[in-house]
């Protein structure tokens, strides 16, 4: 069965599970510890923060692991701002970073500091200029992503990173979507990483702290891995991790380029399958094993059922597969499709076969989707010009209020508008795109008595 979700956890590299089971025979003591056992498990320990200090770039005494890459972010950004306090209790984020940084920001927060989130263009990146203007003087600490996790977009760190320089604010990178591929371009002051990302087994983050970045660790104090991730290690793990990282490395070149000609494929050919296909984020400047689209009317979760039926494993940042019903904040800030979104995320050794074959069924799969909600044709049907209409979707989720305005469309005259009512809130992403996809105008949103009222006037 093709595992198409690379992004969410890569499978677990060869290299990686021979380095685990060894490690658990000969890493198993304490490296605290002065004793044969303890020294033994000690000199892995060294050995595999060295070669994950060589791969992400940095010194080994700058490198602690962690719990988790979560774990990384959050004691990265914490001990930054506490470190900078006297400077100011300002964060600045960009509006799609992953969520365990944006949750950071939101219990900053709580306590009392102030957020810039930094809006991002149509791709998913931010504009470098942009982001340094949100760099004011009481800005403790900025936070950039290397790359998006829902999209593949790569943003503009080193231009970031020299404006930050530039203005005295220290820039965390969420480098886990990135590490497998390269390292990161020079100029971040911390970095946090996750091992199954590329292909380590979880529970291992990373976290890198450049020297001279004023930084005061959080919690009780710990006298392991310089005070910024408390408890006993877990070495097995730990090794396994920096000898996977330093394979993937080995390989990535090669991988790179072979894994970016079937997702070009995949770019290329989705579309021109599938009608009303919508492929977001950056088409140059992204991650080479991922792509993400959009289906206008179909239900994400029934998609990703379909496709899980037919042997594929893929994910989506849908608002109809999340429990909160509300589409991905990755989505919701690049103002793109929602509804029906699949994202791609090929791991190492996928083979141009997988991929052929899921470019097979996807078309039946969509459309077996769309006959299902009684979605309308390609083109809208043009029955008698009525007067304007008003469409009650209140209560009905993603994608249903799309449809029942693509049904009615062409039931008013050209200049003559439909008002969709809806209170859900993908309908304030897909309404737009859909009237972009069909060249129709997008009026703007009203106040209703519940809900919203979306506004689209008929062009053609």
């Amino acid at each position: 069965m093709p595992y198409f979700d690379a992004a969410s956890a890569a499978p677990l590299h060869p290299v990686a599970r021979q380095a685990l089971l060894a490690a658990l025979d000969e890493g198993w003591a304490d490296p605290a510890r002065l004793y044969r056992e303890g020294r033994r498990a000690r000199l892995l320990l060294d050995a595999a923060r060295e070669a994950a200090a060589e791969a992400v770039g940095c010194r080994a005494d700058e490198l602690a692991f962690t719990s988790s890459g979560t774990r990384a972010v959050y004691s990265g950004i914490s001990g930054a701002l506490a470190g900078r306090r006297r400077v100011g209790r300002r964060l600045v984020v960009s509006a799609v970073e992953h969520s365990s940084v944006l949750h950071a920001a939101a219990d900053h927060e709580d306590r009392g500091g102030t957020v810039a989130r930094v809006p991002v263009e149509r791709t998913g990146a931010v504009d470098a200029q942009t982001f340094g203007r949100a760099l004011t003087e009481d800005t403790a600490l900025a936070c950039l992503q290397s790359a998006s996790h829902e999209v593949g977009t790569e943003q503009p760190v080193a231009e970031a990173a020299g404006l930050c320089r530039a203005a005295g604010v220290p820039l965390l990178v969420d480098a886990a979507q990135s590490l497998a591929w390269g390292p990161v371009p020079e100029g971040w002051s911390l970095l946090a990483g996750s091992a199954h990302k590329w292909g380590g087994p979880a529970g291992v983050g990373l976290l890198a702290v450049r020297k001279g970045v004023r930084f005061a660790p959080q919690g009780p104090a710990d006298e392991r891995e310089s005070g910024r991730a408390p408890g006993f290690e877990n070495l097995p793990a730990i090794v396994a991790a920096a000898a996977s990282l330093r394979a993937v490395r080995a390989e990535a070149d090669a991988e790179a380029a072979r894994l970016r000609a079937l997702v070009d494929r995949i770019r290329a050919r989705v579309p021109a399958l599938v009608p009303d296909v919508e492929v977001v984020g950056d088409p140059v400047r992204r991650l080479p094993h991922l792509v993400t689209f959009s289906c206008l009317y179909v239900d994400g979760e029934t998609l990703l059922g379909e496709l899980d039926r037919a042997g594929f494993s893929v994910s989506s940042g849908s608002s109809c597969t999340s429990s909160t019903l509300t589409p991905s904040h990755v989505l919701k800030a690049m103002g793109v499709l929602s509804e029906g979104n699949v994202r791609v995320s090929l791991p190492r050794g996928t083979t141009d076969e997988d991929v052929d074959r899921f470019l097979e069924v996807l078309p039946g799969l969509v459309a077996g989707v769309r006959e299902k909600l009684d979605a309308p044709a390609a083109a809208a049907p043009s029955p008698a010009p009525d007067d304007s209409l008003v469409v009650d979707a209140l209560g009905k989720r993603c994608p249903i209020p799309v449809i029942e305005l693509a049904k009615v469309i062409g039931g008013v005259p050209v200049g003559a508008t439909v008002t969709v009512l809806s209170d859900d809130e993908a309908a304030r992403l897909d309404i737009p795109a859909w009237c972009a996809m069909r060249e129709q105008e997008y009026v703007g949103e009203e106040p209703a008595d519940r809900g919203v009222a979306y506004v689209v006037r008929r062009l053609s």
